[in-house]
């Protein structure tokens, strides 16, 4: 049989340009390496699949890393309105949550993934291949003229979409083959690292802080011994692991962090526990409460501005003898008690690894792909799209609007 498309990988990226491809009556191959497609989009969100963002573009684009312009054409067409109306026109209730952040009413990932699938197997224009690894791409005077797969079976087809995704998460089959292949076609791929990601420190985390949930808390990230932030979170959660930092403020720091700490570039991270409160409001409420209870020793009373949890951590950092009564606690003393509550510091030493990356920071350079259409402007016939791209952003469902609008316009335009 012949194809006008064959899709490489069967993430959201490349379900999304089969279905869009299919539905305008191209037919099409998808070829899947593993048993079953979608096994990242269906643990993505822990199992929930925060699927789009209902934010405006104006306020969507700065949550994108590398050159966020690259996407208003692809975004112009399909954006997250038309995202939400292609679930629930095919039975798939959505939920907008705080932060503007939409997901399956109910609260599966399965749902969103089965409702592509479905539109593919009832659609008899599509070959769905599983246990398919696609080894090259070959071209000839720079036009892709077929696959050849890992067994030696060549598909000739003058349509590709390459959709293979990028190194997280690499039990779901994300191993990075796409860049490979797109180098080998003369593609520039910038330097793929874990991104959306938990931060290693160099301070140990008390064992009874493990597992800890801090909620309206900001982080900052810092260079050196710069006073200007390179990155400043929103108000937000964080949680506290064996080795570091996690949570949704500390994985949209690691966007920034990444590269610098791969190159062991020193960060210091600072955690500003009392975000609503400027130094000097804090200072006077300081004031007041050691008034107010100036008989309690200085151990105890740090549950007056800390959840319990957090006094071993600041304990051995304040220099304050734990015995001392409040009325005895000197002005200096007070300051730094302030300016560590509006400034715990983390030295950070590193990312976790793969396998706990949300999404690669890193890809095919964009000014190789054309963004109406995302075909590579090297290889006629050869379409680049998902996180295989140069592409990434902050939690909160940019990512997976990247994938579906980069494969809807690859789809569009095969």
């Amino acid at each position: 049989m012949e194809y006008d498309v064959i899709v490489v990988g069967g993430g959201a990226s490349g379900l999304m340009a089969a279905v869009t491809a299919a539905g305008r009556g191209k037919r099409v191959l998808l070829l899947e390496k593993m048993d079953q497609a979608g096994r990242k989009l269906r643990i993505t969100g822990k199992g929930r699949c925060n699927l789009t963002n209902t934010s405006p573009l104006r306020d969507t684009l700065p949550h994108i890393g590398s050159d966020a312009r690259f996407l208003r054409n692809a975004y112009g067409r399909f954006f997250n309105q038309q995202l939400m109306d292609f679930f629930e026109q095919r039975g798939v209730a959505l939920t907008v949550e705080r932060g503007n952040r939409v997901f399956p009413a109910s609260g599966k990932a399965l749902d969103i993934f089965l409702a592509l699938m479905h539109e593919l197997e009832q659609n008899s224009n599509v070959t769905i291949r599983k246990n398919t690894t696609v080894k090259s791409i070959e071209t000839f005077e720079g036009q892709a003229t077929a696959v050849v797969l890992e067994r030696g079976e060549r598909i000739a087809c003058r349509h590709i979409v390459l959709a293979t995704g990028g190194l997280s998460y690499p039990t779901t089959g994300s191993t990075g083959a796409g860049y490979r292949m797109a180098r080998e076609l003369g593609h520039t791929v910038v330097e793929p690292v874990p991104s959306l990601v938990a931060l290693k420190c160099a301070e140990k985390i008390p064992e009874e802080l493990i597992g800890f949930q801090l909620k309206n808390v900001q982080l900052s990230l810092y260079e050196g011994s710069s006073n200007a932030p390179m990155f400043k979170s929103g108000v937000g959660e964080m949680t506290f692991v064996q080795d570091g930092l996690s949570g949704p403020i500390v994985l949209s720091a690691s966007r920034i962090a990444t590269r610098p700490l791969q190159s062991n570039q020193p960060l210091t991270a600072r955690l500003d526990l009392k975000p609503g409160l400027s130094p000097e409001q804090l200072d006077r409420r300081l004031l007041a409460d050691l008034d107010q209870n100036g008989t309690r020793i200085f151990n105890d009373a740090l549950r007056l501005w800390l959840p319990a949890e957090l006094i071993p951590l600041a304990l051995p950092q304040l220099h304050i003898e734990y015995y001392k009564r409040l009325h005895q606690v000197t002005g200096e003393e007070r300051r730094r008690l302030g300016r560590w509550l509006k400034g715990v510091e983390f030295t950070l030493t590193g990312t976790h690894d793969w396998n706990e990356a949300i999404v690669t920071q890193g890809g095919v350079a964009l000014g190789e792909v054309n963004p109406k259409t995302m075909e590579s402007r090297l290889v006629k016939g050869l379409y680049l799209v998902g996180e295989l791209l140069d592409l990434d952003a902050d939690t909160g469902g940019y990512n997976l609007q990247i994938a579906f609008s980069t494969g809807h316009a690859a789809g569009e335009a095969v």
